[in-house]
């Protein structure tokens, strides 16, 4: 049963993380894109999470916890960028 639970939660992220899309194509400034995408990242990243608990497999925690890290030092990069100082 709990199964079936972090399969639904997974799924959720995903469907969340699509509507986010429209909103890194449309957005109506780059720091909306930016922001957008970070949220992308780590919705990604929570599927991650709960689909490892659900398959028992360590590798994709391990994905995750890169796949975060990579989008944090991103997002950081993106915003200095942005403000002018890179």
């Amino acid at each position: 049963m709990i199964m079936q639970e972090y399969l639904f939660f997974a799924l959720c992220f995903i469907v969340l993380s699509l509507t986010l899309l429209l909103r890194l194509i449309k957005g109506p400034s780059v720091a909306d894109r930016a922001v957008a995408a970070e949220c992308i990242d780590y919705l990604g990243d929570m599927a991650l999470i709960l689909f490892a608990l659900y398959s028992g497999r360590s590798v994709f925690l391990d994905i995750a916890l890169i796949t975060a890290v990579l989008g944090f030092l991103g997002s950081v990069m993106i915003s200095r960028y942005l403000e002018g100082s890179l």
